[in-house]
């Protein structure tokens, strides 16, 4: 089942609404589009929660009316939204360190929206912002969390990847938990996702060996020809495990942990005494209803981390570093502009669309940082 919506009216008083909304910040330009029901709010909403893999079904598209913002509020249009994992931890009731999203509520996410209206001193019709407005096409929101963008920002998408969450994620775990010294190994799962495409080439400008770990052979060949990194294995091929050793001679000394099952269990036996490991995400469990089969190998594992003297450190990035934020975003954005780090990106045009883009990305059909073109 896929969700649908029908399409938004684009006839004569929608424009003569955007010309509304452009001679005046006051809410009865919204009341104006709500009255001619023109306009309306497309918002997905959590109607199940998933048992193993999201389906289809356990999103729900709801409308309404367009929300008016009141005094010191604004409403914003979403343009872009972020599709990341850390979505799917939300539509759980398991404990985490963020509250999950309710059923019947909006799912949440990172957008870049525009301004509409303004009763806000400090934000003006026509700006762009970074935000969490989640998956809907208007919110009202009172200016707390958002970042405005600088005028003529060429590529508001970044701000969303690379400039955002998935870059300063990658940022903070290499350099505060991984903390690499030239020369060394470092292996990194997810390796063409948002956030392991920026780990290796952030430790390949240190000196070290990259490894990258990806799902595909197109993937490998753009980490290995685009990116530059010393080697990338697809984890679906024949014997990761000795094809892993073969390309770490020297064994491991960090590894940025993404996915977790059978390609840690290729990793685990070649950390190095003294190995730091930056655990970010378990994708490949995170749509498993029990435990693996097999034995309990747990006891082998934690006796491999105290020999070996490894260190296994899990992290938010807001939570734990936030405080770094300014650092990386300036430090970012000068590699963007001198070329040192590549961004690749996959869009999805329509909110309708993003259920079953949400559902592609847990599959790993994404190809780059997934995100969702809500508006022009």
């Amino acid at each position: 089942m896929a969700l649908v919506c029908a399409p938004c009216n684009t006839g004569g008083g929608a424009r003569q609404l955007r010309r509304v909304l452009q001679r005046t910040d006051a809410p009865q330009a919204l009341a104006y589009g709500a009255s001619m029901n023109i306009l309306m709010n497309r918002r997905v909403l959590l109607n199940a929660r998933p048992q193993g893999m999201p389906q289809a079904s356990d999103f729900r598209l709801e409308h309404s009316p367009v929300p008016q913002p009141g005094p010191g509020e604004l409403l914003l249009r979403t343009l872009l939204l972020s599709l990341d994992p850390y979505m799917r931890g939300r539509m759980s009731e398991a404990p985490s360190y963020a509250p999950p999203v309710e059923l019947g509520e909006l799912m949440v996410g990172s957008t870049v929206s525009r301004v509409e209206a303004s009763q806000h001193p400090d934000f003006k019709v026509g700006e762009l912002v970074a935000g969490a407005s989640g998956w809907q096409d208007f919110a009202v929101s009172n200016g707390q969390g958002l970042r405005t963008l600088p005028y003529g920002t060429e590529h508001p998408s970044h701000w969303l990847g690379v400039l955002g969450l998935t870059g300063f994620t990658a940022y903070v775990g290499l350099l505060e938990i991984g903390r690499p010294k030239a020369g060394e190994t470092v292996v990194v799962a997810a390796a063409s996702g948002p956030v392991g495409s920026v780990v290796g080439q952030l430790a390949l400008s240190m000196g070290c060996s990259v490894v990258g770990i990806a799902g595909s052979e197109d993937k490998c060949n753009y980490v290995r020809d685009t990116l530059r990194f010393t080697q990338c294995l697809n984890h679906h091929g024949d014997n990761l495990p000795a094809a892993l050793a073969a390309a770490c001679p020297q064994g491991i000394d960090v590894y940025f942990e993404n996915v977790g099952g059978a390609v840690f269990d290729a990793v685990l036996p070649l950390l190095n005494p003294g190995a730091r490991i930056a655990l970010c995400g378990l994708a490949a469990d995170y749509n498993a209803t029990a435990l693996p089969p097999g034995p309990d190998r747990l006891p082998q594992f934690m006796g491999r981390l105290l020999r070996r003297r490894v260190r296994l450190q899990g992290f938010i990035a807001f939570e734990d570093f936030g405080a770094h934020f300014p650092t990386f975003f300036a430090a970012m954005q000068g590699w963007l502009h001198s070329g040192q780090i590549q961004v690749l990106e996959d869009f999805v045009v329509g909110l309708e669309n993003a259920p079953e883009a949400f559902i592609g990305l847990l599959q790993g059909r994404n190809f780059g940082k997934l995100l969702v073109r809500v508006a022009q």
